[in-house]
């Protein structure tokens, strides 16, 4: 017997082992096996078995066999390995990849996962009866420690935990010396790490009001004649008391769900209005678990008694599920769905579409600012479309004023980042004891620092980007590679001691607010302050309970979170986002703004924006302050069809990284030529990118662009030939070459 297995390298295809004849009942597809692969051993999984045949270009006596079998049954669904094939071929990547970025690590490793075991402690068999406890107390008696320890122990009715004695004041050592006496034994027992969120109470449900419930039934009646439905539905509408509603429909069919969210950070929140509905039929599934969660989590959805629903960011698209019925994919236009760096570059929202459309479930896409992609497919007739352009209750949108600020810099009434509006507003919330949320959309201190005599700004050593100041931290710091370097003292350039900060960063933000306002409660919400779990945790709910109540923070804070108090948000520098080479720069920004206006006031009381940019007079500024999606898209849809891009046109960049630029620009310019001969004017490039070093990698980018009914399969397997002819020049022996499928 032969298998094939994928082994969690960066190759195509799959290798082929032999069976040991021992062992030929027990293997099956989806089970993990141990291989050598080199002068390695890896933990690979079986795609496929086959009695007696071996590939054409292989001889039986040189095939390797497998060293061990891991599972006692598979840990794949045979709809997964499906999955993964589509995203290796869809997204170009080898599917060791897709194997890396799917399975936890513990799945992924030799020693495995170890379950969480905890110490407990029992009666040793001979002295399990009255008359032996009689005489354990007399053993006792001249060790009053021991004799107060072993009678706390048999107060417990149970068997008892090791820490549950030493948290009532009974130390180590004298438990130590009752079982050196025989007296008590200690083993161990499995216990689950996953949080038990108590048993379900559909009762909890709140009452849709009438507009939701037509949102509602417009939503079930859409999903008659389309798999997918986008519901456009303003900021705090009860989006997510409409997929609470759509979810008991889909367990009383005894069907699983999906809930997938673009940030970590969002899960708290939704969490707790989940499981006061759902209790423990739901799981949590997203990076900022242990390793040994997710493998727990992993496993339950194995078992027969599988989560129903499951809450998680991108990579809960890889978890396995028997009966998915309903797949809500919230947020769906933002870009953290879509995965950079490693491969497989996938974007989680058009694999969970193709997840839903294998095991044919429905897609719900909810979003106040769908993508324009999402929102072509839906006018155009490819989704479902359900409108929803009302708040809960009738609360107004937030009133935006706009604040021109290069006005205000000319006439010498601003000299910080803060105009005196915004400033008079924040002060007027927090004495009215309400909330204020700042967004700036950069972290760290200063996003540069500067020689004020000569101009010099130091830069990263190994990437083309200047280097952010921390100054909590006292140290300049790489957001590319993430290389730290110590703050100099003064210019190496002219020896000058007068170094200044350009820019302002969430650090600084934060920094000036104290001064301005010592009495707020402040937080920051940003990558340095949410790196666990529990600080993204503790910020959220000290600012929901009122224990903040001035939020600073970059994109994280526009992403859904829903809190009560706020009343005034402050943009604080709009231009940032919309001066970005990108042809996506208006989109993202209208979102961003729009998704933080949203934060202003919620419940009984319309929220007030403050917007701050030197260019008011822009129509995307207008568009925000009108909160008129459909004028945005309208403007924007006529740009993309012009200069042939998405939703019109489908993108792939090529991207090229060698440590010599010399090499580096060859191999482009050669590369560009080879795509030419297929794809003709398609082709874009090579040119060098914003950034054209990261990592001591010099990088080449080619932009191609294909027209719609052009047959993608072929143009990949182009794309994979042009790769493979390149790679096996020798002068490009140690060049990068890769693929970025509909690139965000």
């Amino acid at each position: 017997m032969f298998v094939d297995v994928i082994l969690p390298v960066p190759l195509d295809g799959s290798f082929t082992y032999s069976v040991p004849p021992s062992a030929e009942n027990q293997v099956e597809v989806g089970k993990r096996v141990l291989v050598p692969f080199g002068r390695k051993t890896y933990v690979g999984v079986i795609n496929e078995k086959r009695k007696d045949e071996v590939g054409k270009d292989l001889s039986p006596e040189k095939i390797k066999p497998i060293l061990q079998i891991l599972d006692p049954a598979p840990i794949l669904f045979g709809s997964q390995f499906q999955l993964w094939r589509w995203i290796a071929d869809y997204y170009m990547s080898p599917i060791g990849e897709v194997y890396k970025a799917a399975l936890p690590s513990g799945l992924k490793a030799e020693d495995g996962y170890k379950p969480k075991t905890e110490t407990y402690i029992r009666l040793t068999p001979q002295f399990r009866n009255e008359q032996a406890l009689h005489i354990a107390f007399d053993m006792l008696q001249r060790a009053p420690k021991q004799q107060a320890a072993f009678s706390a122990f048999l107060d417990f009715t149970a068997d008892v935990t090791r820490d549950e004695l030493l948290n009532q004041g009974h130390t180590l050592p004298t438990l130590t010396a009752l079982v050196k006496r025989g007296l008590l034994e200690t083993y161990e027992q499995e216990v689950g790490r996953l949080n038990h969120g108590g048993n379900p109470h559909l009762d909890r449900l709140k009452p849709l009001s009438p507009i939701q419930q037509n949102a509602y039934n417009q939503i079930l009646v859409s999903f008659l004649g389309k798999n997918v439905t986008l519901l456009h539905g303003v900021t705090s509408s009860g989006k997510t008391e409409i997929y609470i509603h759509l979810i008991r429909q889909a367990l009383e069919k005894k069907q699983q769900v999906l809930y997938l969210l673009p940030e970590i950070a969002l899960t708290v929140q939704i969490m707790e209005r989940l499981q006061r509905v759902f209790g423990d039929r739901l799981g949590i599934y997203h990076s900022k678990y242990s390793d040994a969660e997710r493998v727990e989590i992993w496993q339950k959805q194995l078992s027969d008694h599988p989560y129903d629903v499951i809450l998680g960011a991108r990579s809960a698209v890889f978890l396995p599920f028997r009966h998915l019925g309903l797949v809500i994919i919230d947020e769906e236009h933002e870009s953290s769905y879509k995965q950079q760096d490693p491969a497989p570059r996938y974007h989680a929202r058009s694999v969970a579409i193709m997840l839903a459309q294998m095991q044919k479930a429905k897609v719900l896409l909810g979003t106040a600012t769908p993508s324009l992609e999402t929102y072509y497919n839906a006018k155009t007739g490819k989704y479902g479309l359900v409108e929803l352009f009302q708040r809960y209750k009738g609360v107004e949108l937030p009133e935006i004023q706009v604040v021109d600020i290069k006005d205000l810099q000319h006439r010498k009434m601003m000299n910080g980042p803060f105009s005196p509006l915004l400033l008079c507003k924040v002060r007027e919330a927090l004495e009215r004891g309400e909330q204020a949320i700042l967004f700036q959309n950069r972290r760290g201190y200063a996003p540069m620092i500067e020689c004020k005599q000569c101009g010099w700004v130091p830069h990263c050593q190994h990437c083309d980007v200047s280097l952010t100041l921390h100054r909590n931290l006292n140290q300049l710091t790489c957001h590319y590679c993430g290389n730290t370097y110590q703050v100099p003292t003064e210019c190496p350039n002219c020896g000058c001691t007068q170094l200044q900060t350009r820019g302002y960063g969430t650090e600084k933000i934060e920094a000036e607010v104290h001064e301005i306002f010592p009495e707020a409660r402040i937080a920051r919400m940003d990558l340095d302050t949410t790196r666990s779990r529990q600080a993204y945790e503790r910020i959220i709910t000290d600012f929901s309970a009122g224990r903040t109540n001035l939020l600073i923070g970059t994109q994280m804070i526009s992403k859904g979170l829903d809190f009560d108090r706020v009343s005034v948000v402050g943009i604080l520098n709009a231009d940032t986002m919309l001066n970005y080479p990108d042809f996506r720069a208006y989109e993202h920004a209208f979102m961003m703004m729009a998704q933080v206006s949203g934060r202003a006031g919620r419940k009984d009381k319309r929220g007030l924006v403050i917007l701050q940019t030197k260019s008011p007079d822009l129509p995307l500024i207008g568009q925000v302050i009108r909160n008129n999606y459909t004028a945005f898209y309208r403007s924007q849809i006529v740009e993309r069809q012009q200069f042939r891009y998405p939703p019109y046109y489908r993108l792939v960049y090529v991207y090229l990284k060698h440590r010599q630029d010399a090499v580096v620009e060859a191999a482009g310019t050669e590369m560009g030529t080879r795509l030419r001969r297929w794809f003709f004017g398609r082709v874009l490039g090579p040119d060098k990118p914003g950034i054209s070093k990261v990592k001591s990698l010099s990088i080449r980018k080619i932009v191609l662009k294909f027209e719609p009914g052009l047959n993608m399969a072929e143009v990949r397997k182009y794309l994979a030939l042009a790769q493979q002819q390149m790679l096996q020049d020798k002068r490009y022996s140690t060049l990068q070459i890769y693929f970025d499928i509909d690139p965000l």
